[in-house]
């Protein structure tokens, strides 16, 4: 499996979207700003599945207006900020631990309508192994998001 979508164009948000819908047990996001409401409601109703879903974002990012970050964490998502003065500038999102979606695209109204972005989608084990194994370190480094 290896798909690549481009923006401007809603391929790369379809193509997250059908991830999102598609996964049966686990979900790990690691971007550096959730601002596009389409995102949001899939997110959402993936965790309202009871899929488990896990975000990793910039703190610096969390008060941006359009920022969705602190409405997911609400919805009782699991959310850790970077805590650093650096920025947790990463896009990618891992599902079932099985599939990887990584690339530039910033998961922003924007990056569809205007930029030119792109994502990657694989089910190579080896880039999956190596994508979990950094969040699970980012995971454990970042504190929570306090509501």
């Amino acid at each position: 499996l290896a798909e690549s979508w481009f923006s401007p164009g809603n391929s790369c948000l379809n193509g997250i979207k059908h991830q999102l819908k598609s996964a049966a047990k686990s979900v790990d996001i690691c971007v550096f700003t959730i601002a596009d409401d389409h995102l949001t409601e899939a997110i959402l109703a993936t965790h309202k599945r009871g899929v488990k879903v896990r975000i990793i974002t910039d703190n610096d990012k969390i008060n941006d207006v359009g920022s969705d970050i602190d409405y997911l964490a609400r919805q009782g998502v699991e959310v850790k900020l970077d805590n650093t003065r650096y920025h947790m500038h990463h896009k990618f999102a891992l599902f079932d631990n099985e599939r990887l979606i990584n690339g530039s695209f910033n998961w922003t109204r924007s990056a569809s309508q205007f930029n030119s972005e792109d994502l990657t989608l694989t089910d190579d084990s080896r880039h999956v192994q190596d994508f979990s194994r950094h969040f699970e370190q980012l995971w454990l480094s970042f504190p929570n998001y306090s509501i």
